[in-house]
């Protein structure tokens, strides 16, 4: 079964955006974390995002340069909204359903994993409810303060299990988790 992966960064103090968007623009990713980031890109099967983050990257990879580029047109993408009339970004499709039910589908099919890159409320939704099997966080050298949050309004703490972690040159720290699974 595929599983479903968050790959986001997070500023040291939690928040995946400061108050006026972004994490502190003056960041520069080094050429190691670029290709550790990639690699997951290049190895998912789908990429999974809420109607928000869609709009935002429909309207920049498909003109975008970026070495990232490819890989994002060319990768399977499902987006999750109730209101958005049709996906115009290539690969792309609308899930309507309820969350829970679409990604258990998504989850059966065959092919390699599912890569989660946000937007925060998209995020929060698949943490509340349990459904990412590992969290790719890469901390970025910044505290912003406040913001939009990783985690919001969990109905419990959510115990993870450190699987790696790996540091940069550009003072970016990679974490991988998977949240600990009571039977």
């Amino acid at each position: 079964m595929r599983q479903v992966i968050l790959q986001m960064s997070v500023s040291v103090d939690g928040f995946v955006a400061g108050p006026r968007g972004g994490l502190g623009g003056s960041f520069k990713e080094d050429e190691a974390l670029t290709r550790w980031k990639l690699q997951l890109v290049r190895d998912a099967g789908t990429h999974v995002m809420g109607r928000v983050s869609y709009t935002q990257m429909a309207a920049y990879w498909p003109a975008a340069t970026s070495v990232y580029a490819g890989a994002m047109n060319d990768l399977p993408k499902v987006v999750f909204s109730s209101t958005l009339q049709q996906a115009t970004w290539a690969h792309t499709r609308v899930a309507r359903g309820a969350l829970a039910e679409e990604i258990a589908h998504l989850k059966q099919e065959p092919g390699k994993d599912i890569v989660a890159h946000g937007g925060a409320a998209f995020v929060q939704a698949l943490s509340k409810q349990g459904l990412i099997d590992e969290y790719r966080l890469i901390v970025l050298p910044v505290a912003v303060g406040t913001g939009l949050p990783l985690f919001k309004e969990l109905a419990n703490p959510l115990p993870l299990t450190l699987i790696e972690a790996r540091s940069f040159s550009s003072g970016a720290v990679a974490h991988v988790y998977r949240p600990l699974r009571t039977p």
